[in-house]
């Protein structure tokens, strides 16, 4: 059925009956290059990703919204520009005229090509929860540059706002379902695959697939053994890494830490890797090669990540607590070097009763990147 049929408060009902189905398709559709309309109580914007604006796009914005843009982005990325100070949060940054989409790329990008940026009227701190924070994180859940364009829609209740995003073919979503989102769906997490997997050098090895309500992607279990549900379990959390696990990279150390963590816990008896699906410590496998070309220029790991406009490490740990309570475990003895995922895991009700180091030796190529770990990040190496 064709959106102009359907209602858009069924919509937002649907949204809360099954925790995220209106943000997983207002995801799509930022990740499409489509406007969608982000409502916070009685204030409704209409929202565009930066990252996928053409001179066309903006000029149906334009029209849609009937004013000028403005650019939401990060304190952390406007602080770059000169647009505020650092911190958290979200800023909303005027602008003189209608700036063309280039321009615009071009602040919320630190690899985009030179332009002349827009004029800068103000700079307005953004709320926590209203409709332009939260079209920030919708393009941080869409693992787009943390930018969007916005504009206040001029309507005067909801009802108007419906009718004309109806007729314009328009999703709306709610700015609260958006910034509970990933949370909300890390809690929802179901057993949807199981299977033996032998592995070389841990062939006593089942694979548990857990997919969140909402469709989106999937995190595995890898339980290696029979583990004792009476003692505390021998884990692993480890984030995804595309070129670390699959291709080898030597810019980290993350398919050493995935193929040991393996061997270790077969040797150990019995344990689980929790393999997350959180690329680039959340920000998203394109994003992360953003971050290393940054890096060439002679940005740090963790500079590199602030200068796209995200914050040092964007992961939560929800997921893996949901699944170790899933498979029956409330207490871990945890492989890491992480300070930081042993009190997430105590926040998520997760007992660390002790910390397991996991340590490999570092190459010429990955020297930088371990030590702005232990530096900058508190890394026990």
């Amino acid at each position: 059925m064709p959106l102009s049929r359907v209602r858009l408060s069924d919509i937002a009902a649907a949204h809360r009956g099954t925790g995220g189905i209106a943000v997983d398709r207002a995801t799509a559709d930022f990740r499409r290059g489509e406007p969608l309309v982000v409502r916070d109580g009685d204030r409704a914007v209409l929202a565009l990703a930066v990252e996928a604006l053409s001179d066309e796009r903006l000029a149906r914005f334009v029209r849609l919204a009937g004013s000028s843009p403005s650019l939401a982005m990060t304190s952390r990325r406007a602080s770059l520009l000169g647009l505020g100070s650092d911190g958290p949060g979200v800023v909303r940054v005027s602008l003189s005229g209608t700036p063309v989409a280039q321009r615009l790329r071009d602040l919320a990008d630190p690899l985009s090509a030179p332009a002349i940026a827009p004029t800068v009227v103000a700079v307005t701190a953004a709320r926590p929860l209203d409709a332009d924070s939260a079209a920030v994180a919708l393009a941080k859940i869409a693992r787009l540059l943390p930018a969007a364009v916005t504009a206040t829609i001029g309507l005067i209740d909801s009802r108007q706002v419906e009718d004309w995003a109806r007729l314009e073919g328009l999703l709306i979503v709610e700015a609260a379902a958006i910034l509970d989102y990933p949370v909300d769906t890390a809690r929802r997490l179901a057993k949807v695959g199981e299977a033996r997997v032998p592995l070389a050098g841990a062939e006593n090895t089942r694979i548990i697939a857990f997919r969140p309500s909402d469709g989106g992607l999937e995190h595995i279990a890898i339980v290696i053994g029979t583990p004792d549900p009476s003692e505390p379990i021998l884990a692993r959390i480890h984030s995804e890494c595309f070129t670390g696990d699959l291709l080898a990279s030597l810019r980290c150390d993350c398919g050493d830490q995935l193929r040991g963590a393996i061997r270790e816990i077969a040797q150990r008896g019995a344990g689980v890797l929790l393999y997350l699906a959180q690329e680039g410590r959340g920000i998203g496998l394109v994003n992360k090669l953003r971050a290393y070309q940054l890096q060439d220029e002679g940005f740090d790991t963790v500079d590199a990540n602030l200068q796209l406009g995200f914050d040092a490490d964007e992961r939560i740990y929800v997921p893996a607590a949901e699944m170790l309570r899933q498979i029956g475990f409330d207490r871990v003895r945890l492989m890491t070097n992480n300070p930081l995922k042993v009190e997430a895991l105590g926040h998520c009700g997760i007992a660390v009763v002790e910390r397991v180091a996991h340590i490999f030796p570092s190459n010429d190529h990955n020297e930088n990147y371990l030590r702005t770990k232990a530096v900058k990040s508190g890394h026990m190496l």
